[in-house]
């Protein structure tokens, strides 16, 4: 099966955002972008050019990280179609205006899908999802969310190769993506064969392999059974995770590792899991054994339908928490190739640094995630099969790292001291040099573009697309371009 994606996002390339400074005068800045949302309304209509009302403060205030419920755009446009999209980039483009884009709203970077006193597009009517049987690809529209996906596309006996959280958006592919089918199929944008791009001047292209090849390959890149470990068992899980890493190469495989910190007036808990993914009848002893010969309070092994396995880690849309991620990269394959024991070591170090980081500042977090995602050689090489990205990872498999820290419900201010141990737990475990970390679970500050294999080609092409440089300047994203 193949993804078709019409995305109709409203910047030049849309996974080449990078942080931009604040316009001189702010508050000019948003007269302007008033004047915008007036001239906008008028051409537009009321109904997709909103200020004020449910919808808007629905919108506004509904992205699932809470540090992205606090701006108040002057505008959201609601587009229904490519040509609102143009539009709407027109006038950002000719006024100068800062912007947003709002797809699924599951980013834990903050601004990066809303903006104070701006112009907000939120995608949230344009969420069509139809399949080609006789073309084998799919067409989904860039306010979808996976779960809809999946579970649309499941009567066809089609599995879209899209996130693990259901509620997360189609901005997934932007960022590489991985799912369960990554070992086999690749990254989830490796399955991409047409995306509809509107730049940042409001012009519309159809990126190919063929047409505006460079765009195409830029845009890619620029989560069964379940098993819940008590905390006393939290090292042999984390070293059964670096033999897999290390050793497994079977592209019909997936896992995924969560060790959980939950935190209640100062007291720790644990539900530690691994999601064990295998296409095929059973679970091989040779490559899950590890996993299953540790006790375990809670199992469920059984056969299930890519839906149920699409779904099994819940929705992931729990709102009103502040959520911050930050990422690491490790692999057993550096030049020389560490030893079993120091390859176990790396991840035995992050699981250190989690905790030690979650215990020293346990009364001012509600949560923290440590999770490995394996990148396996097979999905590598089936990345590159398939055209490939500008992520482009050397051969030799790695552990793609998240940590993620909840803060408490309403908390909008994080005290300086717990943000400054939060970025030393993440100098404490140093990348893997020459593999890329993963954008979608990356801290905001982290310079993810620079870790990847094609970095002077995204380079070039954003120099190409945007060549003033207007989506570097006028809204939040990655660092680096």
């Amino acid at each position: 099966m193949q993804l078709l994606p019409q995305f109709l996002t409203a910047f030049a390339l849309p996974g080449f955002l990078a942080r931009s400074p604040l316009v001189p005068a702010e508050l000019e800045g948003q007269r302007t972008a008033a004047t915008t949302c007036t001239g906008l309304q008028s051409l537009l209509g009321s109904d997709i050019v909103q200020s004020s009302g449910s919808l808007y403060t629905q919108t506004a205030t509904g992205a699932w990280n809470l540090f992205n419920t606090e701006q108040r755009p002057s505008c959201i446009v609601f587009p229904a179609n490519s040509q609102d999209v143009q539009h709407a980039m027109k006038a950002i483009f000719r006024d100068e205006v800062r912007y947003a884009v709002q797809a699924g709203g599951h980013t834990a970077m903050k601004g990066w899908n809303n903006v104070q006193g701006g112009v907000l597009i939120s995608f949230s009517r344009m969420t069509n999802i139809t399949f080609n049987a006789q073309k084998d690809t799919i067409t989904i529209q860039p306010g979808v969310h996976w779960g809809d996906a999946v579970s649309q596309m499941e009567p066809f006996g089609v599995a879209p190769a899209g996130g693990r959280v259901t509620d997360v958006g189609t901005g997934l592919l932007l960022g590489g993506g991985l799912s369960y089918l990554a070992a086999e199929h690749g990254f989830s944008s490796d399955s991409l064969k047409e995306a509809d791009v509107v730049l940042v001047n409001g012009e519309l292209l159809t990126a190919t392999p063929t047409n505006h090849s460079d765009l195409f390959h830029a845009l890619k890149g620029g989560a069964n059974r379940l098993g819940i470990y008590p905390n006393s068992s939290a090292e042999a899980v984390v070293k059964a995770t670096a033999d897999y890493v290390r050793t497994v190469n079977d592209p019909k495989t997936a896992i995924l590792v969560g060790l959980i910190y939950t935190l209640f007036e100062g007291q720790i808990s644990t539900s530690h899991f691994v999601t064990m993914f295998y296409r095929g009848t059973e679970l091989p002893a040779h490559i899950f054994g590890d996993f299953l010969n540790i006790p375990s309070t809670v199992s469920f092994l059984s056969q299930q339908s890519y839906l149920e396995v699409s779904s099994i880690l819940g929705a992931g849309d729990t709102r009103g928490f502040g959520e911050v991620f930050g990422a690491s990269v490790l692999s057993s394959s550096p030049s020389p190739a560490l030893s079993e024991e120091d390859n176990v070591e790396q991840y035995m170090n992050a699981f250190r640094q989690w905790t030690n980081f979650t215990t020293t500042f346990r009364d001012s977090l509600n949560g923290t995630v440590l999770a490995f995602t394996p990148v396996l050689d097979t999905q590598i090489a089936a990345s590159r099969a398939m055209g490939g990205n500008v992520i482009d990872p050397p051969q030799g498999g790695y552990a793609a790292v998240q940590f993620q820290v909840q803060y408490p419900l309403g908390m909008l201010s994080v005290p300086p001291e717990v943000e400054e141990g939060r970025l030393a737990m993440l100098k404490g475990v140093p990348p893997t040099p020459g593999f890329p970390l993963y954008i979608a679970e990356s801290d905001a500050s982290q310079e993810v573009f620079a870790t990847y294999g094609q970095f002077e080609f995204l380079k070039e092409t954003y120099a190409k697309y945007d060549p003033t440089r207007f989506n570097v300047r006028f809204t939040d994203g990655p660092l680096g371009l």
